[in-house]
């Protein structure tokens, strides 16, 4: 990916580190994302397992029968979940100080899955003061891709505490 202050190398800085986030640390802040995420209590349900670092974030969740519609697949609750799951902690992952909401996310919906395990790779490709996007991509077991998202992203009022989990 070009190196820029719009864009996120998956393997590197942006160039762009607020005063709050060099404070906090990068690491700190992404393991209190995963916590946060960990609490939410939606995922006492999916079960998912999550991995934040800088403009990237990696859902994985085992496939389970009760996610399955009447055709015997994965239904696409799950994965519009993961898309935008990876998507908005990628997102996060760049917002030290406040809670990030999805304005919008388009779902593609490539081929069903009904074993094995899932996994989103979340990516931030734009950012700007105000509006992030990122996109997604969701695996099989087998490293197939069986589903895409893009969505966009606005910080929100809601500053990031432990009362929402972020500890």
């Amino acid at each position: 990916m070009v190196w820029s202050r719009f864009f996120i190398r998956p393997d590197g800085p942006s160039g762009d580190i607020n005063k709050e986030d060099a404070a906090l640390g990068d690491d700190e802040h992404y393991r209190k994302l995963e916590r946060m995420y960990s609490s939410a209590p939606i995922n006492d349900f999916f079960g998912p397992v999550m991995q934040v670092s800088e403009g990237r974030a990696v859902i994985s969740m085992k496939v389970r029968r009760d996610f399955y519609h009447a055709a015997n697949a994965v239904h696409g609750a799950l994965y519009f979940k993961a898309l935008d799951d990876a998507a908005f902690f990628a997102v996060n992952s760049l917002v030290p100080d406040r809670f990030v909401l999805t304005v919008s996310l388009n779902a593609y919906l490539i081929r069903p899955v009904s074993e094995g395990e899932v996994r989103a790779v979340g990516q931030v490709v734009h950012r700007s003061r105000r509006l992030f996007v990122a996109e997604s991509q969701l695996f099989d077991s087998a490293g197939n891709e069986i589903a895409r998202g893009s969505g966009t992203f606005v910080p929100s009022d809601i500053p990031l505490t432990p009362q929402i989990g972020y500890a």
